[in-house]
């Protein structure tokens, strides 16, 4: 459908340009027919006017009134009445400037002339503009309809090489969606039987610590009840739980986003809070890695946007583990407001970013020569997911200036509620 669509409009902008190209030589062409009609008839005019000698023979839709130099004048037979300009003729004879005007006559235009030669004659030349009028009304109606003719052509094939050049990238994003599908689908079971195992894992952990008479287990620091083993073993299983809603909860949006018909849920998402919460899901691997994590404080003021917060929470997510990745020793997550938008900057005191790699930071499958080696194959889809996200949201990701490495989200602030709201 958005395929169709997306040919619809480059035809439809194909036809448009060809109108505007036809519009624009369709009136050259008539200003240049009537500069020569014009020229034409003017040329005309003067050569019957130097050339004439008596009025019997004048060219064709034309009538002369001649006086000679003794004073005798006369007309060509079959002149229309009120084709000629017995004014202008006197004003001419009496020593005026020559003069030139259309008349009007029962719906016939009329080019009326009048000189007076150097021999002493005074020649007046009424030429019917009609057949010349007709011949221009012909032309321009041949051209408006070569014109229409050629619009609907190209429409047509604009038509025609969009779906064409389109059938590739309609193909390639059905595929795109079929993947995501069939993967989101697939994965949706087992990560529904793991949250319900875990459930159940939870419930028994629950049961062994509600037990009073339970032996206690010995271990290098101490002796430990059971019960006190298990409080531990319900905060890893409450994690588990979480983690796995959460992996869920980012299939579902993924599978959101892979139909053009479906759209995001939109709602307020306090960026702090949220960061908070990613900094607490990071801290195990901030602690493997050695990196101490840097947020925001429960007391801060909440930076509030309209968006999905799974899609949000993904690319935060995606952030705090590049991060991660390439610090040395500190990762800081801070939320703000910059005037109307809201801002999540990460930064690590790594390396910084490969000069090579910036122009391309945000391509998919764009990953730099310190990614070789480091643990896992990286595939360089994680910062363009997040660019993606923040397009989604009409927002912008940016590398901040070293030292070390920033990257900014910057997104448009929802309206500050008044206390009443809160």
């Amino acid at each position: 459908m958005l395929v169709r669509r997306a040919a619809s409009r480059l035809g439809a902008q194909a036809a448009a340009f060809v109108a505007v190209a036809v519009v624009l030589v369709t009136a050259a062409a008539v200003v240049v027919l009537l500069r020569d009609q014009e020229r034409a008839v003017t040329n005309l005019q003067d050569a019957t006017i130097a050339l004439a000698d008596d009025v019997d023979d004048p060219p064709l839709d034309t009538w002369l009134v001649i006086r000679d130099a003794r004073g005798q004048q006369d007309t060509t037979p079959g002149l229309p009445a009120g084709a000629d300009d017995p004014a202008a003729f006197a004003a001419v004879v009496a020593g005026g400037p020559p003069t030139t005007s259309d008349r009007q006559v029962d719906g016939v235009t009329y080019r009326v002339t009048t000189v007076k030669r150097t021999d002493g004659f005074v020649v007046q030349a009424a030429l019917d503009l009609t057949p010349r009028q007709n011949d221009r009304n012909r032309i321009l109606a041949a051209m408006l309809a070569a014109g229409a003719l050629g619009l609907l052509l190209a429409a047509a094939a604009g038509r025609w090489l969009s779906r064409r050049v389109l059938r590739p990238m309609s193909a390639t994003l059905t595929l795109q969606r079929r993947f995501v599908a069939d993967a989101g689908h697939e994965l949706r079971t087992p990560l529904t039987l793991l949250g319900t195992r875990a459930q159940l894992l939870r419930r028994r952990l629950q049961q062994v610590r509600d037990k009073g008479d339970v032996p206690r287990v010995w271990s290098d620091s101490g002796a430990l009840t059971v019960a006190t083993l298990a409080d531990r073993a319900l905060d890893d299983v409450d994690n588990v739980v979480a983690d796995s809603a959460y992996i869920t909860a980012i299939l579902e949006d993924l599978l959101l986003a892979a139909d053009p018909h479906m759209a995001r849920a939109q709602r307020l998402v306090d960026l702090t809070a949220m960061c908070r919460d990613t900094i607490r899901q990071a801290v195990p691997a901030a602690h493997e890695r050695g990196v101490a994590l840097h947020g925001p404080a429960e007391t801060d003021d909440p930076i509030e946007v309209i968006g999905s917060a799974v899609a949000l929470h993904r690319a935060l997510t995606a952030l705090v583990d590049n991060a991660l990745r390439h610090a040395r020793s500190s990762v800081s997550v801070v939320a703000r407001r910059e005037r109307d938008r809201a801002v999540i900057a990460v930064t690590d005191d790594g390396p910084g970013v490969d000069a090579q790699l910036a122009p391309r930071l945000f391509d998919r499958f764009a990953t730099g020569t310190a990614d070789a080696g480091q643990g896992p194959r990286r595939y360089g889809l994680g910062l363009a997911l997040v660019a993606e996200i923040a397009a989604a949201h009409r927002g912008d990701v940016a590398l901040g200036a070293p030292p070390g490495t920033t990257l900014r989200i910057s997104l448009p602030s929802a309206p500050k509620r008044s206390p009443r709201n809160l």
